[in-house]
């Protein structure tokens, strides 16, 4: 019995559950409504009458529109922006700081690269002093450099200059 009555009020609460109307109003924002959008809304802003199955079903004009002199023609439908200022803003914004970034980075390698160089010019003008010059060894002990270890030594730093000294590597 009870199941009876529940379905006999969902039944009758369907149609108005259906006479929805659904339409732009003038500021350009979608309304749901269950009564008529306000006089003076043209038909192409109204997207759905009670009874339609679908919002944007095509609907036949209930009279034509042209204007007579008795009646001033209906308002065009407002114009939404084509963009959103602050949206816009915010982008711009969030590009700005990125290109910062970017180049707040490029310029820690190039600072980088640059100390580099320095470092690798100077212990090369070391090895082509003739000075003798003292590693550490792997147990800690300084031992000076022979000769087969000053030429790897200064390949070594060649290699270093070349690549850091030069100008800096296209990015990826």
């Amino acid at each position: 019995m009870a199941q009876a009555s529940l379905a006999l009020v969902t039944a009758l609460a369907l149609p108005a559950a259906l006479a929805q109307w659904q339409w732009i109003d003038s500021t350009g924002r979608k309304v749901f409504s269950d009564t008529a959008p306000p006089a003076g809304t043209p038909d192409k802003n109204i997207l759905k009458r009670p009874g339609q199955t679908s919002p944007m079903a095509p609907v036949a004009p209930a009279a034509p529109a042209e204007p007579t002199a008795a009646s001033p023609a209906a308002p065009a439908a407002p114009k939404l922006p084509a963009k959103d200022s602050e949206l816009e803003a915010r982008k711009k914004q969030a590009e700005a700081a990125e290109e910062a970034k970017r180049k707040a980075e490029a310029e820690r390698v190039a600072r980088a690269r640059a100390d580099n160089c320095n470092r690798a010019t100077q212990a090369r003008n070391t090895l082509d002093s003739g000075m003798r010059v003292a590693i550490t060894n792997a147990k800690g002990e300084r031992e000076f450099m022979d000769d087969k270890t000053r030429a790897s030594e200064r390949q070594r730093i060649e290699q270093i200059i070349r690549s850091e000294c030069g100008p800096a590597p296209a990015a990826q």
